[in-house]
């Protein structure tokens, strides 16, 4: 679905069926150097079983026009400019990395819209070593393969690839790549940038009423389980699920259970 914000294309995956804004809306937001196509398998499931669904690209990745937004307060601000657009009344709002902190900004601004957020892959503070901003700034494929190692918890899925020539890191490391194609700009430092430079996560945590749900991965080490601890002490309604033999992908490492847990959080908070 194509939506107009601020005068450019705003685009968003509604998981193969029409949206309607007065079901129940999921909204799926990606992290950095990604697009909508991380949530395929979660997003065009709840489509499928009771949900409206927006999996949104961010402004300069994927198919949504402009440069990418250089803070996580401007995302946050872009993303409840696009519920409003398509006429969302009642929303729980999914991130992983990157896209969590803009969940969370997004709702501690517009708090009545929202009924949950779903925490995926998070921490907080964000913050991204020194070394990978300056490789990302000067050498974004090389920053590619680093973060294409980091983010997975081994070499394979497990317990096995579901066909042959499926290659779980492969297909993170050639999305990033895509992005870059797209967007020569350097998005990969510009969200790196926003992660490392937010500093407004317990303050929006401690403003929210509604539940939210952190989904971890025990072996994640861009953000481990650990660094999300302070955030979710400071929320009011906080639930933590810790996925066990899995990296900062989720979404591609344990995709059965990722859906499992979001689904069953999603419809305990929107029906």
């Amino acid at each position: 679905m194509e939506l107009t914000l601020n005068g450019q294309r705003a685009y968003a995956y509604t998981g193969g069926k029409r949206f309607d804004p007065a079901l129940p809306t999921a909204v799926f937001i990606h992290g950095a150097q990604n697009d909508h196509s991380v949530w395929g398998l979660q997003s065009r499931y709840f489509a499928h079983h009771g949900f409206s669904v927006l999996a949104v690209d961010l402004p300069g990745h994927g198919r949504s026009d402009g440069s990418a937004l250089e803070s996580i307060e401007a995302m946050a601000d872009w993303i409840n400019g696009l519920l409003d657009a398509a006429g969302v009344q009642q929303a729980v709002l999914v991130g992983h990395s990157m896209g969590s902190l803009i969940a969370l900004e997004a709702s501690a601004r517009q708090p009545a819209r929202k009924a949950g957020i779903a925490l995926v892959g998070t921490a907080y503070p964000m913050k991204v070593s020194q070394a990978l901003l300056e490789t990302a700034r000067d050498r974004e494929p090389v920053a590619i393969e680093m973060v294409t190692q980091w983010s997975h918890s081994s070499i394979a899925q497990k317990p096995s690839a579901p066909a042959p020539g499926f290659y779980v890191p492969g297909m993170g490391r050639r999305l990033m790549q895509q992005v870059s194609r797209r967007n020569p700009e350097q998005v990969f430092f510009t969200d790196f940038s926003a992660c490392n430079n937010y500093a407004d996560g317990e303050q929006a945590a401690a403003s929210l009423a509604c539940p939210a749900l952190f989904l971890l991965g025990s072996k994640d080490v861009m953000t481990p389980p650990r660094a999300a601890a302070s955030l979710a002490a400071g929320m009011s309604d906080a639930r933590v699920v810790t996925l066990e033999a899995c990296g900062h992908a989720l979404m591609a490492e344990q995709p059965d259970q990722v859906l499992d847990t979001l689904f069953r959080f999603a419809s305990d908070v929107l029906k």
